[in-house]
């Protein structure tokens, strides 16, 4: 079976569990990630999702304490939509059991597994300050504790999955012995679009004083040549900046990510910049003897595209003075 955004992985132990999106003890408003099920028998302590924001995933040994401020140089940023749900686990399961029930589920569904850890391999005390959220539940439990990262590659974008499982050995009470399960989840996608645009004012500026100007609020669907509706706030400053300085020629400049042939990306930025060029003729009234359009592909990156974060600085259009 394929994965797909509406697939539930569920996680079984010992025998198959079902998977239901409701559950009694869970903290109010919280629910499973609809691509990853808990593991049986756990409950939600918490949750938090942010639409668009960036995460450190782990992907080597913690070789400082004090945090993953002090062990950036064991993470790979990524962007995209960010879930976090933390899981009260039955004290009768051990760490290596959950983890690998998670490992198993992401496996059959294509993950690859970037990194993975247990107790002092992990970084001991360090890797515990590092990969556990701040809380009493994660807190100075890293006798019993075990980790592993994951990506799906995908066409519409990555799927980053981050696995933190501890025993509470340090902590009394209810809690004592029980496992602990932080399960971060991070979409790869672009920011909501039209939240902020550059305006005409801001191009002109800029043009003036370096002869371009990139702008990242015109989009296009993956590998597609025509102008998204969210692109209309950006269009109308270029039309506006047109209509202010009457002597202003420009080359619309298309630029792509290095995902796909050479040759492809070539063609398609250059169709991408001609879209832009037809819009603005005809939807904003431009004569088209003031535009001309043209394509670079990925020959003019303003990041590396080794990550999501660094094509998505690199899919852009430029308005270029001539």
């Amino acid at each position: 079976m394929k994965f797909a955004t509406s697939f539930l992985i569920c996680l079984v132990s010992i025998c198959l569990f079902p998977c239901p999106p409701i559950f009694a003890k869970d903290l109010k408003g919280c629910s499973d990630h609809p691509m990853i099920s808990r593991y049986a028998g756990s409950e939600i302590l918490r949750c938090a999702t942010d639409k668009f924001n960036e995460y450190p995933l782990l992907v080597k040994k913690a070789t400082r304490y004090g945090g993953i401020a002090k062990n950036l140089d064991a993470t790979e940023k990524i962007e995209g939509k960010v879930t976090r749900i933390t899981y009260s686990t039955p004290k009768e399961r051990s760490t290596l059991e959950v983890l690998r029930n998670y490992e198993a589920a992401l496996k059959g569904e294509g993950f690859t597994f970037l990194f993975s850890c247990s107790n002092t391999d992990c970084g001991g005390r360090n890797f515990n300050h590092a990969a556990g959220p701040d809380m009493a539940e994660f807190a100075e439990n890293y006798e019993d504790q075990r980790y592993l990262a994951a990506r799906l590659k995908r066409a519409e974008g990555d799927i980053s999955v981050s696995l933190y499982v501890v025993r509470n050995t340090s902590g009394g009470g209810p809690a004592h012995n029980r496992l602990f399960t932080q399960l971060v989840v991070v979409e790869a996608r672009p920011m909501e679009a039209g939240m902020v645009t550059i305006d005409a004012g801001a191009m002109a500026e800029e043009i003036s004083k370096t002869g371009r100007v990139a702008l990242y609020g015109i989009y296009f669907d993956t590998d597609k040549t025509v102008v998204k509706p969210e692109s209309k706030p950006t269009l109308e400053e270029i039309a506006k900046l047109l209509k202010n300085h009457s002597s202003l020629e420009l080359i619309i400049v298309g630029h792509t990510d290095n995902q796909g042939a050479f040759d492809h990306n070539m063609d398609l930025s250059k169709r991408r910049a001609k879209a832009v060029v037809d819009s603005l003729v005809k939807n904003y009234g431009i004569k088209g003897s003031r535009l001309q359009h043209w394509g670079v592909g990925y020959l003019s990156p303003v990041a590396s595209n080794k990550s999501e974060a660094g094509r998505a600085k690199n899919r852009r259009v430029e308005l270029v003075e001539r």
